[in-house]
């Protein structure tokens, strides 16, 4: 018998993550995981944020459905809790805006009827994080995007992949790193 084990969650600032638009499955088994590839490469299934928890409601009508918004230095990541997210509802109802947060989950992406991409996450864990964690994950993720730039032009599958697909304008994703860590400076 196989254990599953989970994706890994990713590092991406919200702008990246806003540009994303290819999502694909590697096979065609019903549980297959579904990825999302970004402009820099990164292959993501699942997300480690971490920002400020600026608005969240609950949408739900006959049950708990909350959405939330966290902003990173670059944008906005799109939070939705439901029936299959207990922990994280639980956790996102205690939490008062505005608040820094860490936020581990899985990707959510589908096509509108105007056919664009839309790009959530569905949280597993919200945590409340102090400033220093939101900083050393800025930092964290700007090292990583860093990197993904750099190999973009590489041989491997996911660089070459966003290259053809996206078209990447690595000096578009350099000027993102360089908008978050000035963030820092500011604070």
């Amino acid at each position: 018998m196989s254990v599953k084990q989970r994706e890994v969650a990713r590092r991406v600032y919200a702008k990246e993550l806003s540009d994303s638009t290819l999502s694909y499955k590697e096979h065609d088994d019903t549980y297959a995981p579904q990825f999302l590839l970004t402009p820099t490469g990164a292959k993501c299934n699942r997300l480690f944020v971490v920002g400020t928890l600026t608005e969240k409601e609950n949408v739900g009508v006959d049950s708990d459905y909350w959405r939330a918004r966290i902003a990173d230095p670059t944008g906005v990541f799109a939070i939705y809790a439901g029936q299959y997210q207990q922990q994280a509802i639980t956790q996102l109802s205690s939490i008062e805006p505005p608040a820094f947060v860490a936020v581990v989950g899985k990707l959510n992406v589908y096509q509108t009827s105007d056919d664009q991409t839309k790009v959530s996450i569905r949280p597993e864990f919200i945590n409340v994080v102090d400033m220093e964690t939101r900083r050393r994950w800025i930092l964290e993720t700007a090292g990583k995007t860093l990197k993904r730039i750099a190999e973009i032009e590489s041989a491997s599958d996911e660089a070459a992949r966003a290259r053809d697909y996206y078209k990447t304008d690595k000096h578009t994703y350099v000027e993102m790193v360089v908008k978050a860590l000035k963030a820092l400076k500011t604070e």
